[in-house]
Order: structure tokens, then sequence, then C-alpha cells
């Protein structure tokens, strides 16, 4: 009934409706109904707003260390990808994301908004949440394609009705070896008509202080560098003579300490208004900036190969992340009868700007291209060689736009018969302008220029394409992309909870699906002869000539059976399916030279990609033992992932010089997950789980030869034909047995508390907890290795060091454990704590990759601590 308490809405039932079964268990609506977390018959995760305060949970990389099963691929705040239970094939980011990179198969959501996107999901700032639930294997039935491997919610806590309460929080600390941090929030509660219309806004102001130094460093040409065949010098690089600046080249004007500040400034106004018995509307507006500055990512090494210090890199050219969005909600539930109704809508807009450091890209071969003259290169053929300045960088500017609605009704709990029967709308595009500035050799300025002067042409989007951004790019852009992509889909689904006795029920639901898919724009370079001594060229793709469109529909179903042989103890079974959606690649181009004369292509690149599919099969025990002061939940599962996306890239080998996606192999996940909550007296409290993963590829594709004039045409690819070489080449797809990328075997948390009373009414307390991650690879089994040169797309420099010949090299990261502790102390309506975070101080790698033409890793920050002090009333 609607009236006085928490206002009602599509995750905020009334907190008298359906209490909770133990002091501090949380309620969920995992399953679009509100149960207790031991009551839903599925793998699930979950933390209250208060235990999140409690850990000091603000970012998604704070949430990580408290959910087993979940990986993340990040470049830093706001740039990275989730997976669970070892689904993943792989993680790029940065660079085109938007335009390149599959779709998520993990959902993120505000509330009832997806806020999920391909390579930068959305880094929800943690503040006056009411708890996050994360939801392990397909999702599809209740929440759709994205929820392809399970989804990540965040439920925010509701206006009341009722009363006034607020909360102020502060925090101030340092980091070892870094700058100090500090942070700010501050929520209110205000009943502006009792029982009938309330607001509840925060706001937030958090400042991370950096810890990666960008040291001096300098870049000299070397005998090394892939590009040097255009010399003609048997391989050597050219001498100092024939390069701008005598060939001396350095960062001295990006030299700084504590490289990489992060900020998140932010805020969230909802209304709630009871409208009338049982019908309520709530309407939030959301608003979120982060500016990550710098570099997250740390070399061992200098672009020159000489050693480097720890939490150290030497960019030549500036480095940020800026991603804000705007977030509008809407929901109205109430009852038609015994029927609740509910309708939510929301409509996002995000924008994002990011740039990266591309200076050693000139180790790679088109690097050499795009920054020196003469030899076999396309600009002044034939003439003495020279070379221009190294320095290079990316920039992508992405603008998103996300609306959805959502129709459901729901029958009584309290029938033997339960069902939900919904319909969903969304419509998703993204605008994404990626261009590289890597080109220094001079453009063309004038009519003199057309004969007089060694120059280039400048380039833009291509002519008749859709355009975000018309016109002439800089000049030293070489190569770029103008792109719109994007999809709308409308489903309908149901779900039928069905007693078959008191204690044993059946569930079933489906749920069909129908998305429109699309991708426009061009692809644009000065990859032409045509480029040469002009002032414009027109050189690239047309996507829009591609017509990309096309239709994905089918259903989802899932599948369950709960039985309760005993008060507070259920066992259960589910099958589950889950998908995501395919897409396109920026256009159909061959790659890899026949090694047989007069070596033409052997491969036409897919245009696009299909969707992928999971189905997974499940058991699970939850209980409550002695007495109800220990919870225990054990699941088992086997799952098969089929058709797989991925991305490659991998130019050495002769597959071009973008990237693009592809299906690939099949794999098999096996599974366990254990939880357990203990209170084995008053105060005392403990949480842990652990979980195990196998996930091993069970098919083992190749890229088949489909042009006919080629010599291995209908065969699977082998060989390439490369600078005067044929060379070996390796499949990316993997072999029978290897292991999903961002699979580690184990993984595991535990925490625990104590609180007493004190003297003079002060409640102290004292908390600590461990997590573990397991080693793990970044990229699936046979892309080239980026610890071992192989002869195909690594090559051995200076001090052994490998040169990356693809952005996706390789690596195995090692394990770590992070160790956490906090004590304070409350009194009246203060609460005083003390913090550390990762004690131990690990530099740990949670992603290495070779993005930028160089080894990287993005390092566990290191040891933070602090002083946090909040005061409610």
């Amino acid at each position: 009934m609607g009236g006085a308490g928490v206002a009602h809405a599509a995750d905020a039932p009334a907190a008298a409706e359906t209490p909770s079964t133990i002091p501090g268990e949380i309620l969920v609506t995992a399953q679009r109904r509100t149960q207790s977390v031991q009551s839903v018959p599925m793998t699930l995760q979950a933390l209250s707003g208060d235990a999140l305060s409690k850990l000091n949970v603000t970012t998604f990389s704070d949430l990580l260390k408290y959910t087993p099963n979940v990986t993340f691929g990040n470049n830093g705040p706001g740039q990275g990808a989730i997976f669970m239970r070892g689904l993943s094939a792989g993680y790029g980011g940065e660079q085109s994301a938007g335009t390149i990179s599959p779709f998520p198969n993990v959902a993120v959501y505000l509330d009832d908004q997806s806020m999920q996107f391909p390579a930068h999901n959305a880094d929800v700032y943690v503040a006056d949440i009411e708890r996050v639930e994360v939801l392990e294997g397909p999702q599809g039935t209740l929440f759709g394609g994205g929820a392809q491997a399970g989804a990540v919610r965040y439920i925010t806590a509701k206006p009341k009705l009722d009363k006034i309460e607020g909360k102020i929080e502060g925090s101030f600390g340092g980091t070892v070896g870094g700058a100090a941090n500090a942070a700010f929030n501050a929520m209110i509660n205000l009943p502006i008509i009792q029982d009938k219309l309330a607001v509840r806004a925060v706001v937030y102001d958090d400042h991370h202080g950096g810890y990666i130094d960008n040291v001096y460093s300098t870049f000299t040409r070397m005998d090394t560098d892939l590009g040097n065949h255009y010399f003609n010098l048997g391989g050597k690089t050219l001498p100092a003579s024939q390069q701008s600046n005598s060939g001396k080249y350095d960062n001295a004007n990006m030299v700084k300490n504590n490289y990489n500040p992060v900020d998140y400034v932010g805020g969230r106004v909802e209304v709630a208004w009871n409208i009338a018995p049982d019908w309520n509307l709530l309407v939030a507006e959301s608003y979120q900036s982060l500016d990550a500055e710098g570099t997250f990512s740390t070399q061992s090494y200098s672009y020159d190969y000489v050693p480097i210090g720890t939490l150290q890199s030497t960019t030549f050219e500036p480095s940020y992340n800026k991603d804000s969005y705007w977030n509008t909600a809407w929901t109205i539930d109430g009852k038609i009868g015994d029927f609740k109704v509910l309708y939510t809508g929301a409509y996002m807009s995000r924008h994002i700007s990011s740039q990266g450091d591309y200076t050693n890209y000139a180790r790679a071969s088109y690097g050499t291209f795009y920054q020196c003259t003469g030899g076999s290169t396309y600009w002044n053929t034939g003439a003495t060689p020279y070379c221009y300045a190294p320095n290079a960088y990316w920039k992508d500017t992405i603008k998103t736009t996300h609306e959805s609605h959502e129709v459901r009704i729901t029958t009584p709990d309290n029938k033997r018969i339960r069902a939900i029967l919904g319909g969903y709308y969304e419509s998703f595009k993204i605008k994404d302008v990626n261009d590289w500035y890597y080109r220094t050799i001079p453009g063309c300025t004038s009519a003199d220029d057309l004969t007089s002067s060694v120059c280039v042409a400048s380039v833009g989007p291509i002519a008749g394409s859709t355009q975000n951004e018309p016109g002439l790019r800089n000049s030293a852009v070489a190569f770029g992309e103008d792109t719109q992509r994007g999809y709308k889909q409308f489903a309908f689904f149901g779900s039928v909870d069905f007693d078959l006795l008191p204690n044993l029920t059946l569930t079933a639901g489906t749920r069909y699906y129908n998305y429109n898919e699309f991708e426009t724009g061009s692809q644009y370079g000065s990859f032409s002869t045509s480029c040469y001594q002009a002032l414009t060229c027109s050189a690239g793709i047309n996507i829009d000539a591609n017509n990309d469109h096309v239709r994905y529909h089918g259903f989802k179903s899932r599948g369950s059976i709960s039985w309760k042989p005993a008060e507070h103890t259920m066992l259960y079974a589910v099958f589950s399916q889950g998908f995501r959606p395919g897409g396109f690649n920026r256009g159909s181009t061959g790659a890899v030279r026949d090694p047989e004369e007069p070596h033409g292509f052997q491969l036409q690149r897919p245009g696009s990609y299909k969707p992928d599919t999971l189905t997974n099969w499940e058991i699970g025990l939850k209980t409550d033992l002695f007495d109800r002061k220990v919870q225990f939940n054990l699941s088992g599962y086997y799952m098969v992932w089929e058709n797989v996306q991925l991305t490659y890239f991998n130019p050495a080998a002769g597959f071009g010089n973008t990237a693009f996606a592809t299906n690939g192999p099949n794999y098999h996940i096996k599974g366990v997950e254990a939880q357990i909550v203990a209170r084995p007296m008053n105060g005392l409290f403990f949480q842990g789980s652990a979980t195990y993963n196998d996930s091993k590829q069970s098919s083992s594709p190749c890229f088949v030869s489909n042009i006919s004039t080629s010599s291995s045409y209908g065969k699977c690819i082998t060989q390439v034909y490369s600078s005067g070489v044929v060379r070996s080449v390796a499949s990316p797809f993997g072999n029978v047995g290897d292991t999903t990328p961002f699979s580690p075997h184990v993984q595991a948390s535990f925490r625990g508390r104590y609180d007493w009373e004190g003297k003079a009414g002060m409640n102290w307390f004292a908390s600590g907890g461990v997590s573990y991650t397991g080693p793990m690879y970044n990229q699936p089994a046979t892309y080239p290795s980026g610890t071992v040169a192989d002869g195909q797309s690594s090559f051995a420099g200076p001090n052994g060091v490998v040169i990356p010949g693809s952005t996706l090299l390789r690596y195995r990261m090692s394990g770590y454990a992070l160790l956490d502790a906090s004590f304070g102390f409350s009194k009246d309506k203060w609460t005083v704590t003390i913090y550390g975070e990762n004690l131990t101080n690990t530099h740990a790698s949670t992603f290495t990759n070779s993005a930028q033409f160089i080894k990287t890793e993005i390092p566990v920050r290191p040891l933070v601590y602090g002083m946090k002090v909040s005061m409610k009333f």
C-alpha cells in the first residue's frame, strides 16, 4: 500500500512490506521482485550501502576487491570492460573503442537505466547508494542482450516521505609515493508534504592524488625499428644528419611528478510523489564528471629501452580521459486490483574525450612511413630518405545517447502462481570521432608546395558519408574515423513461478528480442600516392556505402527449480541463456599477402560479426547454520559460450593497419563459488567468498582464405608474404584447451569487523579484509607473445626488449593479494574512521598491454591512508 516510509519505485519497496529475515540481511530485486538474498535461486553477490561506506567503496575498482568472479580490463578510471566468470575474449580499449569494440557482455545499471558502453563502462560513483547487486550468469530473460554474462546493478537510495535525514562525510589522506587525497559528500532527505512528497539530494567531490611520475626520456631512432625497410639500407636506420633536429628528441616539457590525478564531481536529485493510494511517481536527475589526467600506465623502460623506476612513465604528449554524463530517469508504479503495474523510462547523454601518447608508434612499420620521406615511401619516392620528429598522439571524442522504456505487470506475491510480464524499448546511439596525430611530415599549405615542397595533403571524412565533424583535420592527422553506430531494440518478456508444493517452486521465463543495428560514417587517411604534394586528398572507406544495417531477433529463456527441504535451506537448479548483439567493422578490405606470386591478398576481412551466445547450467545451495549465526551458499556451474566475438589487430602479420572484430572459437567454463557470512557473537562479523574457474577453449577455427585467386583459397591461412620474405601466420583464435583471458582460476575475498561499546557512549570498531586474484592472461592464447620474440609480430630490441608489432600482445599477469584495515569510533551522530588500503603497497599489474606499441602495466593504486569523518542528522 502507498503511504509513509520509503517511496515506491522499481527498486525501492516500502521497508515495512517485506521485512528482512535476518538482521542486516539484504533485500534485492534480482528477479524483479523484492526478496531476501537467500531466497533468490541464483549466484548473487550484494553489498548494502552501509557496507559500502564501511569498506570505503566509492569506485568500481574499489568494488572489485569484494566481488570475486568479477574481473576488469581497464586503462584507467572510466576506461574499462567488466568480465564475469572468465567470459572474456581479451581487452584492448582506449583508441577507437566506441567504433570497433564489441558491445559488453556484462550489463551495468543505475537503477533501471543501462549504463554499459564498449570498453568505457561508466564508473558510477558510490554515494548514497542503497546497495550494489552483482548477478552472475546469463540474465537475458529479465535484463536483455547486454547481460549475457551477468549484471552489476547500482540501486540508489530513494526519498523517504516521512522524515528529515541527512549525512555529511569528508575524508583526507595520502598516497605512499604520491599526492594527497580528499573527498566530500553530503546527502539530505526532505519531506515537502508529509507522507506525500519528498526530495532527496546528494552531492560529491572526490580528488584522488596522482602517483605515477612522468620522467625524462629521449627518443632515438634505432636499427631495430620495424619501418627501416623503407630506407633500403638493409634494415639500418638513418644517420642523425638525415633527421630533423639531428635526431635528438626528448620529453623535457612533459616531465611531472604525480602525473595522474583523478576527480569525481557530481550529484543526484530524486523527487518522490505519492500521487494517490497505491500510486507513486519517482523522478531522478543524475550528473557526474570524471576527469582523469595523465596516464595510468607504467613502463619498465623508456622509449629508448632504458630501464626506469617503479610507478614511472615516459610519455611525450599529454594524456587524459574526461567523461561526463547526465541521466534523467522516471518511474510510475502502482496497483490495478491485485496487479502491480510499473513503467520506467530514462534518457542519458554522455560525452567522453580521451587522448593518449602514441610516440612509440614510430618504432612500428607504419609509424616510420608517416614520419619519413624518400626511399620506398609514397613521399618523394626514390629520393634520399629523411625523418621528422617521432612525437605522436591520438584523440577520441565520443558522444552517446541512451534512451529506454520498460513496462512490467506483476501478479500478487502471495499466490501459488506468480507472473511477471513486460515490454522493453531501447535506443542506443554512439557518435565517435577518433584521429591519430602521428604524421610529422609537413602538410601542404599553398599551391607553391604542390611542386616545390615535400609535403602531404590534409585529410577528412569521405565526401557523401555521414559526418559528426565535417571538414579537414589538423595537418598532423594521418588516419581517422568519423562514425555513428548503435541500435534500436524492442523486447517482450515473461516469467512465471509455480509452487508445485509449498516447498517446491518451478520458474520458467523467456524473452523475445528484436535488434536493428546500424553503422555509418567513414574511415580516412593519407595512405595513398594521391596525397603527396596535394592540399587535400580523399582516401579511405565510405561506411555508408556498405549499407551496414542488420536485424537480429529470437528468444532467450530461463528455467529454475528450487526446493526447501527445511526452513532456511534451499537447493536450486538453473538453466539460463544469454546473448549480445553483433556489430560492424569499418569496412571489408583485403589482407595477408599470398606467399606465391603475384602476392595478392588471401583474406577479405569481414565487414561484420554476428551475435555470440551463452548457455548456463547451475546448481546451488543456500542455508543458515548454527541457529542462523552462519549463512553458507555454494554453487557450481557449467557454461557453453559459442561464436565468441573478439577484436584482432596484427599488422606485422599482414592483417592490415586497422583493428577488426570477428567471430571466433567456443569455450566451456566450469566453476564453483562459495559464500559465507558469520555472526558468531554480538558485534563480531565475518564475510568471505571464493571462486574457482576452469575456462577452456573447445574449438579451434582459423582464418580461411576467401579470395578465389589466392593459392590458399578455401584453406586455413598459414603463411604471409611480408617485406620480401615468407613468414608463418599463427591463428589468433587459439587451440583446444587454451584458457580464456581475464580468467584467474582462483579469486577470493575475506573480511571481518568487530564492534564494541566503550565508556562515555563511545562505540568502537575495527575491521580488516584481504582479497586475492590469481594469475591470468590479458589476451587469447595464440596472440603474439609480448614476452618472447616470435619472429612474426614481436621483435627483439636492445636488452632483449620486445618491440611490439601489434597493440594486442599477450602477457601473463601475476596473481596478487590486497590487504585493507580500518578502525574508529562512533559517538552520538558522529563517526570517525582511520583507514588504510593496499597495506602491503603492492604494485601488481591489473592490465598489462601494448596498446601504445610499448609494454605498459596498469598497477594497483599504492597504499592509501586517511581519516574519514561523517555526521548523520
